[in-house]
């Protein structure tokens, strides 16, 4: 299976064996590959300087020789760039895998990694991020609070304002409003949203992402009245507070 339509995919990797080996497989995939050996390089190109090298995805390892790669992932996401990240951390460094989602990556993956692995990652943000995403409620709009989801569009809007939500943030959201009263564990929305099966350290991905939607979404993120946890089991969306369909 080749890439869905020629993404081009932007690699941050400052070893260059590293950054060729994987030019070479995405290449062999399907998908266009941009290279930065540097922080700066990598900002250049995912703000559009040259609009032929503009990502569809960033694969950005942590270790870079100007800045690390958070602080090219927060400086993306404080200037509402919402395309997919995926950091690259090595292994057994779980403070890195935290604080890149903290900063608002969709994902990670850990070195040393299987080039399958890393395809099958890519593949997922990709569908998250660009592919068709049925309602199953049948409603182009859902309305609760002062926010307002517009599935047809895949925009959301809080008050008279956009609200920006990484690719990852919004199929969370959007499974979870689609499925109204439905629990889900954490092993299941990350093979339902992030399409991969269960890791032991992967479950607080699940946790950072449905924090985050609060902070954007809730009144009161601590206190929560729309994105509820059901203790010892899971999320779930609850419309039993004038929730209106459109």
């Amino acid at each position: 299976m080749n890439g869905m339509s020629g993404e081009t995919i932007l690699v941050v990797e400052d070893e260059p064996s590293v950054a060729r080996g994987l030019e070479y497989g995405l290449k062999a995939e399907g998908f266009t590959v941009v290279t930065a050996a540097n922080g700066n390089r990598a900002l250049e190109i995912a703000r559009g300087k040259n609009p032929r090298e503009l990502p569809h995805l960033i694969l950005l390892d942590v270790r870079l020789p100007d800045m690390s790669g958070f602080d090219v992932c927060k400086t993306l996401r404080e200037e509402g760039r919402t395309l997919p990240i995926l950091m690259v951390t090595a292994r057994d460094e779980e403070v890195d895998k935290i604080v890149g989602l903290e900063l608002g990556a969709d994902d990670y993956i850990i070195k040393p990694f299987s080039f399958r692995e890393l395809l099958s990652r890519v593949r997922a943000a990709l569908r998250r991020a660009y592919g068709e995403l049925a309602s199953a409620t049948g409603a182009e709009k859902i309305a609760f609070g002062d926010v307002r989801v517009d599935l047809r569009g895949m925009r959301v809007e809080r008050g008279e304002h956009g609200v920006p939500l990484t690719p990852t943030e919004y199929r969370l959201l959007r499974h979870l409003v689609t499925h109204p009263e439905q629990v889900f564990s954490r092993d299941s929305l990350l093979e339902l949203v992030w399409g991969y099966e269960n890791s032991v350290d992967s479950q607080r991905t699940v946790d950072v992402h449905m924090r985050h939607l609060r902070e954007k979404l809730e009144e009161d993120p601590a206190n929560p009245r729309w994105l509820i946890t059901v203790r010892g089991t899971g999320y779930m969306f609850s419309q039993r507070r004038n929730v209106k369909e459109v």
